[in-house]
């Protein structure tokens, strides 16, 4: 199993702002059965970490193209994408194999 977690870099002072859109990103794909639930999460301001930033995680089997053959994206997300452009500075994903014992 899998844990993906997909960091925004926001624009100063509006990772508040921006996290309400990537809620909906990831309430997208969980409805359309290609996510499970997602948490996410800020951190700067009233928190420590990196200042400005959103995180999404969610687990994953298997790690998979969200292009891959067959894989029909939720109409929206190109939507919501363009929504949070406004927002994102930057944004990357990281991977991470869970320990089970």
């Amino acid at each position: 199993m899998y844990l993906v977690r997909r960091v925004f870099k926001v624009k100063p002072r509006t990772a508040r702002r921006a996290a309400p859109f990537i809620v909906e990103l990831g309430k997208c794909f969980e409805r359309a059965g290609q996510r499970t639930r997602p948490s996410v999460y800020i951190s700067g301001g009233t928190v420590p970490g990196p200042a400005d930033t959103v995180y999404m995680d969610w687990t994953e089997e298997a790690l998979r193209s969200p292009y891959r053959d067959g894989n029909q994206l939720p109409e929206i997300v190109s939507n919501l994408a363009e929504e949070l452009r406004e927002f994102v500075e930057d944004s990357y994903i990281e991977f991470y194999e869970l320990y089970t014992d």
